[in-house]
């Protein structure tokens, strides 16, 4: 089998549920970011101690179940897709509590960049809040399943907790953010 079809040369795509769509519609972007994420979940993974690897999988896992749905589309034909059960939900919910209860507690805004792998789980935080921007776009005009929201909102604090835990296990100090200015008076504006 080819790897290229040259079906989406025209800027269109297939759905798996059948059906083409430009490649610029809110779903192909949705969809797109979750791959995008789940590719730097994979990065990460490669930077992390052996006994986190499976949680970064396990979360792969489930992005690629959100995936699998966003590229059925409204099918044409039924298509059996995996379930995101809302235990993976709990799952992350769990283990950030585990993790908080672990780290010192947070007494300062911190910049990313302590060490490689907390800085790829930031970079991986902020493509997953994109994902789920683009997801809210998509379910404006087309509403979809909310599990996927939740799943989406959760896993960003995930990995926002898992970056520093990171730090923390790794025995690197986070960077505080230090404002090089601080306006005392709300009322001036940026220009005074």
């Amino acid at each position: 089998m080819k790897i290229y079809t040259k079906t989406g040369d025209k800027g269109e795509t297939g759905l798996l549920g059948g059906g083409r769509v430009s490649k610029a519609d809110p779903r192909i972007e949705a969809y797109g970011t979750i791959d995008e994420l789940n590719a730097m979940i994979g990065l990460l993974a490669q930077y992390v101690p052996a006994e986190e690897k499976d949680s970064l999988r396990r979360i792969q896992s489930s992005l690629f179940t959100i995936g699998s749905h966003l590229a059925a589309g409204r099918a044409e034909k039924p298509v059996p897709l995996p379930i995101l059960e809302p235990s993976e939900i709990e799952w992350l919910e769990n283990d950030i509590d585990r993790r908080t209860g672990e780290i010192p507690p947070l007494r300062h805004f911190i910049l990313p960049g302590s060490c490689e792998p907390e800085a790829y789980a930031q970079v991986a935080r902020t493509i997953c809040r994109r994902a789920e921007r683009r997801l809210v776009a998509l379910y404006l005009s087309e509403p979809g399943e909310t599990i996927f929201l939740q799943y989406l909102n959760r896993l960003s604090d995930w990995l926002f907790i898992f970056g520093r835990y990171l730090s923390w296990r790794l025995g690197v100090e986070e960077i505080p953010w230090k404002p090089a200015k601080v306006r005392q008076d709300p009322s001036q504006t940026a220009s005074s």
